[in-house]
């Protein structure tokens, strides 16, 4: 038996965020009976402390898994990973300061995820910059195998560190279609009549960008769905396109069928991220067929082969949402599911990571 430490995730079960809705779905798809999985958790991010989940082991410690703790959580799941498992797989590169010193101790093999570019994140400080540039630098060098999860990621890994990696996406088939006439009404909407979009309320998603297109288009309805009260970028963002009727501002769902009843009963899906690799929840729109409008960076397009359409500022999604007509949704539609079921599905992803650890 095999045991694969997982760390620098909140940990499972998921509620929100990419790394955790990936390490759920590890345990879900898990294919090999040799493969034992052991999960490092925030006990901060969880009233319930199990342990054990989907055959998983969970380890925890008291610190919370974002922010500048979350360094001395990443350490501290690191250390005791160094003594209790066979294969540590970090995703993410906060924990990574101390691979050097572990290298010199253990030969275990070490997984990690490198999570984009996050130091180009708009949200960053410089100090916060520093330290995430310096972390990915030293798991670049020291990690046994590099994971890219998208392909403009691993061409940067090989032209900045002149290695190889290996490309491993995110599956979106946890999405699934949900209809309820009574539920949608309870938000003032009908099927096929308003665009979506759910993402962190942070600028580099653009959703000052979208909002404004969308206040310029009084009979287009848009229902955004986010963390409005997290920041001051948020509540002042808030404050000022709430007075818009056709815009419907939401607080975060966590309930998977009532999130899916707005994303899947949607007539265009608006996506704004515009910095790290693939983003999950465009592939999870993508696979529900969803007609999807995206911020023009090289990483979307990465995600929807071009096939997808792109926007650059306001006035360019105002003028795509305008002139989109039902025949090229359906087209769209249809080119995002079947590269969907082709590259993101979650059986296909475990496996490719299972194939790693041996």
């Amino acid at each position: 038996m095999m045991k694969i430490g997982v760390i620098s995730t909140v940990g499972v079960p998921a509620c929100y965020g990419g790394y955790e809705t990936l390490v759920e779905n590890l345990l879900t798809y898990c294919q090999h009976s040799d493969v034992n999985y052991q999960v490092y958790c925030s006990s901060v991010a969880y009233s319930k402390k199990r342990k054990e989940y989907k055959n998983a082991q969970l380890k925890y410690f008291p610190f919370k898994a974002n922010g500048p703790i979350g360094i001395l959580y990443d350490s501290c799941s690191l250390f005791h990973a160094y003594f209790t498992c066979d294969v540590i797989m970090s995703l993410g590169t906060v924990g990574c300061f101390w691979l050097p010193l572990f290298k010199l101790f253990s030969s275990k093999k070490v997984i990690v995820n490198l999570d984009g570019l996050d130091d180009k994140r708009e949200k960053w400080n410089r100090l916060a910059r520093f330290v995430i540039r310096n972390a990915r630098n030293i798991a670049a060098k020291k990690a046994d195998v590099i994971i890219a999860d998208n392909f403009v990621i691993q061409k940067y890994i090989k032209d900045k560190y002149h290695r190889d990696s290996v490309l491993i996406e995110y599956g979106g088939d946890n999405a699934y279609t949900y209809y309820d006439e009574n539920q949608l009404s309870k938000y003032g909407l009908k099927r096929n009549e308003y665009a979506f979009k759910v993402a962190r309320i942070e600028p580099e998603n653009k959703i000052d960008v979208i909002l404004e297109a969308f206040s310029k288009m009084p009979l287009q309805k848009l229902v955004l769905v986010g963390n409005w009260n997290k920041n001051l970028y948020g509540r002042n963002t808030r404050k000022y396109y709430e007075k818009f009727s056709n815009l419907i501002l939401l607080d975060p769902i966590y309930n998977s069928q009532e999130i899916n009843l707005l994303r899947s009963n949607c007539n265009i899906y608006i996506h704004g991220h515009s910095a790290g690799g693939t983003n999950p929840s465009l592939v999870e729109a993508m696979y529900l067929g969803l007609p999807i409008i995206a911020s023009n960076v090289p990483y979307n397009r990465a995600t929807t082969e071009d096939k997808a359409l792109y926007f650059n500022d306001s006035k360019d999604l105002c003028n795509i949402v305008l002139s989109l007509s039902h025949i090229q949704k359906k087209e769209i539609a249809s080119c995002m599911k079947n590269i969907a079921e082709r590259r993101y599905l979650w059986k296909i992803i475990a496996d490719k990571y299972e194939q790693l650890y041996h």
